[in-house]
């Protein structure tokens, strides 16, 4: 995208590349869920292509993201600074990172689930793309927000899907403990270096879901401000 037409997309709606890019690392993120059913059939080849797929999602959105803060102009007339709009970008770019070097890590050791574990470890890993959904969902109201002024029912509407969001991460949260319990209880009859691994694939997936809070706490910020 040029300059011209990047700075184009600014004056017809001064936050259509924030939710242009957070759609693009929801994609990213979404793939996930398909990557790791490959990865419970341990069929590397098509886990690999789908693990090529995220990797091409995260450079799009990371171009997005080098332009939004390149063109973004200095003298919006908004109700949230130029640093705060940054500062968004900057953490809904961290879920596309994420889903990246999870599947990376996953696919440069041929990491296994166990069968066992794999029942808990795809509910925790929806959840988390829950999660990313639900960040999502709060920043395509951004535009709407907009309009409303950054007051009334909009923001209401808007603080209760934070809130939802929220609540999403602490379940997540929850489930991460439980899944590291259940992996304690095999890790004698484990690799132990597969057992580091998977421990931080456990970490990193729920990760997901606590970046997609701080996008959430990060639109809160603004909108108190």
């Amino acid at each position: 995208m040029s300059t011209n037409s990047f700075l184009g997309v600014f004056a017809k709606s001064p936050l259509k590349p924030i939710e242009d890019h957070i759609d693009l690392v929801d994609q990213c993120t979404q793939l996930l869920a398909v990557f790791f059913k490959h990865v419970y059939e341990c069929d590397w080849t098509r886990a690999e292509d789908v693990q090529q797929q995220i990797s091409q999602l995260e450079k799009q959105a990371d171009k997005v993201k080098r332009e939004l803060r390149t063109n973004l102009p200095t003298g919006l007339f908004m109700p949230i600074q130029r640093q705060d709009i940054l500062a968004l970008i900057t953490q809904q770019d961290k879920l596309a990172n994420k889903a990246k070097d999870i599947s990376g890590r996953i696919i440069g050791r041929q990491l296994q689930i166990p069968e066992s574990l794999q029942e808990s470890f795809n509910a925790y890993l929806l959840r988390c793309l829950d999660a990313s959904s639900q960040a999502k969902n709060v920043i395509n109201e951004l535009d709407e927000l907009l309009e409303a002024g950054f007051k009334g029912r909009e923001v209401d509407l808007v603080e209760r899907m934070i809130s939802q969001l929220d609540e999403i991460e602490d379940e997540t949260d929850s489930m991460q403990i439980n899944m590291r319990s259940s992996l304690m209880k095999l890790e004698s009859e484990m690799n132990p270096v597969d057992v580091m691994f998977l421990y931080n694939i456990i970490e990193l997936v729920g990760g997901l879901a606590d970046t997609a809070e701080r996008v959430g706490a990060r639109l809160e910020l603004m909108l108190a401000g």
